[in-house]
């Protein structure tokens, strides 16, 4: 599809949003306009097979995500969002490298619900931050299903509490190996399938 194309060109090189000038925004965003016309899934909270898994995100918009960048000594490594679900679950994960042994990752667990065709509703649970090592992490699907059972971490490791405003996701474009979704901060978010 030549809309898709043209998004991931446009996205290429911008290192998920952190090199992305205000003209490379206006144009991304324009390109993702263009996209969501042509969705291929038009009802995703439905679509388990497509929607659940493992995703890497390709471009941010969200300035809390790529704000990580910006802790000293630290570089930020790849961030995935992982879905399960039949848990109902999403876990975040962002990769940080640095100083050779003090590789350390961040990660946020959550409860979703459907509210709509393409929206969910997210309750943030648990914050998990701490030294990749000492976490034993092998990958983001080895870190879930370490959290899934409950494992305590030698990290920062807390509960979260919901009680404000829960926060929302809407997926505006899935297929087999892209998803694009908007969140209630007015963040876009570009994915692949891991």
């Amino acid at each position: 599809m030549l809309a898709k194309d043209d998004l991931l060109r446009a996205i290429a090189g911008k290192n998920r949003g952190l090199l992305a000038t205000p003209e490379d925004k206006q144009a991304i965003l324009s390109t993702v306009n263009q996209l969501e016309r042509f969705n291929p899934t038009p009802i995703p909270t439905e679509a388990g097979e497509l929607l659940d898994g493992d995703w890497r995100l390709l471009y941010t918009t969200s300035q809390g995500l790529l704000g990580i960048n910006r802790f000293p000594l630290f570089e930020l490594g790849a961030i995935y969002q992982c879905i399960r679900l039949r848990e109902g679950k999403i876990y975040n994960i962002a990769e940080l490298y640095g100083l050779p042994l003090l590789e350390s990752l961040v990660a946020i667990s959550a409860q979703f619900e459907a509210v709509s065709e393409r929206r969910v509703e997210v309750k943030f649970e648990r914050s998990i931050a701490g030294l990749q090592r000492l976490m034993n992490y092998r990958s983001p699907t080895s870190l879930v299903q370490q959290i899934e059972t409950g494992k305590n971490f030698a990290a920062l490791d807390f509960k979260l509490n919901s009680r404000e405003q829960p926060a929302w996701l809407e997926t505006t474009y899935l297929d087999r190996n892209l998803r694009v979704g908007r969140g209630n901060e007015g963040n876009l978010f570009v994915l692949a399938k891991v």
